[in-house]
């Protein structure tokens, strides 16, 4: 790909058709994370009434919009967290109080199989 290819691509993706995303603005916009948990054999009770309490402390959170779970119908084991956040910097907030620290990686972290995160932000096409 030359210069002249990437005129607008500021990510080299190449030519999409799509209008430049503006990273400066990625910051100020609305932030949803999604985090699928694979819980350990025999340890799910435990955790949900974990998650409770993360739950209840984290709707508090001055820049949190929202915070589900979800489990699915195939297996029992596998939590789904559908969190929303004002922005960016509701989410390191999130991710640096004492309630995430102390219950989500003490206590939680060593309950599961696995963790998948995936932070993302709406997309308004038109």
């Amino acid at each position: 790909m030359n210069d002249s290819d990437r005129k607008g691509d500021k990510l080299g993706l190449g030519n999409t058709g799509l209008p430049p995303l503006n990273l400066e603005k990625m910051e100020e916009r609305p932030v949803v994370l999604f985090a699928r948990y694979q819980v350990r054999n025999g340890h799910l009770t435990s955790l949900l009434n974990l998650l409770k309490e993360v739950s209840e402390k984290s709707n508090e959170e001055e820049g949190n919009l929202f915070y589900y779970i979800h489990q699915s119908h195939s297996d029992g084991n596998t939590l789904m967290l559908y969190e929303g956040y004002e922005n960016k910097a509701a989410v390191e907030d999130h991710f640096n109080s004492e309630h995430f620290r102390d219950i989500v990686v003490a206590q939680i972290m060593p309950l599961l199989e696995n963790r998948d995160v995936i932070l993302s932000s709406p997309l308004h096409l038109v």
